[in-house]
């Protein structure tokens, strides 16, 4: 089933679709199982009808798409001869005419389905096309993020709370460390987030630095940005391939690892990098 934050995604991303496109009606839903979406979101509906519609994958306008992998729209949903017509009396309840369907696609896989809609049988232009797409992509790229934190959180437990399991580990959990930090800024969902960043604060403490150094070095206190710099540094990445990982103009990344170096006391990038781990900032 699809959780809390994956709904505010949608959410987000139909509430974009409605006021970019002025389309009166927008909804959607996420797939609850490999074939089914269920209409969660609503946006400018007047009445109940489509709430909770189960929509399965080559049934309707909305079904065709998720089973196509596409876009595709009608002018006049209630006559149109290239879709079947299960919803009919829930489409025609609201009152909706013309219908733009857009799959949310994650790698190769369909994870949902967003709809924009008017009440009269009007062509939809090129530009409401793209705009619902471009909405369907944020989806995309949110759950993408998502499933990658997902991931990285679960790989990276066990290497806390067993960092001597196998040889190497202590690099994966670096990278997992830095990987993390780089995908925070990308995830919306405070509660996803706050979860990664306390799991990035158990790897950065996970191997003890810091437990036994002096006082001046666990009271160094960097900016998120330059831990995640620092972070990159560590891995031997260069200023331009951090600066496309996090997002950054490389001239930003310079600007963080001067200012990181400067309060870590630290004269090259190499003693900056040992420095943040000796004050627990880095594993």
């Amino acid at each position: 089933m699809p959780d809390t934050g994956e709904a505010t995604e949608l959410r987000a991303a139909l509430l974009r679709l409605r006021r970019a496109s002025g389309l009166p009606v927008v909804f959607g839903g996420l797939l609850s199982d490999t074939r089914h979406a269920r209409i969660a979101e609503l946006s400018g509906a007047q009445t109940p009808a489509l709430r909770g519609l189960v929509i399965s994958a080559g049934s309707g306008l909305g079904g065709k798409a998720m089973a196509l992998s596409r876009a595709c729209a009608v002018t006049d949903y209630r006559s149109s001869r290239h879709i079947s017509h299960e919803y009919d009396t829930a489409v025609a309840a609201e009152g909706l005419r013309s219908v733009v369907a857009v799959p949310v696609v994650v790698g190769r896989t369909v994870r949902g389905v967003l709809y924009g809609a008017l009440r009269e049988p009007l062509a939809l232009g090129d530009r409401t096309f793209d705009v619902a797409v471009s909405a369907a992509r944020d989806v995309e790229q949110a759950l993408a993020v998502r499933d990658e934190v997902r991931r990285l959180l679960a790989s990276t437990r066990q290497r806390v709370s067993d960092p001597d399991e196998r040889p190497g580990t202590w690099e994966d959990v670096r990278e997992a460390h830095r990987d993390l930090r780089a995908l925070a800024p990308k995830v919306h969902d405070p509660a996803l987030r706050d979860e990664l960043l306390a799991v990035c604060g158990r790897l950065a403490s996970a191997s003890g630095a810091g437990a036994d150094t002096d006082s001046a070095a666990r009271r160094v206190r960097l900016a998120p940005r330059e831990i995640d710099v620092i972070a990159c540094v560590a891995s031997g990445t260069t200023n331009g391939a951090a600066a496309e990982r996090l997002g950054l103009r490389p001239e930003t990344v310079k600007s963080y690892l001067r200012s990181a170096m400067r309060k870590l006391g630290a004269h090259t990038r190499l003693e900056a990098v040992v420095a943040a781990r000796r004050a627990g900032l880095l594993p």
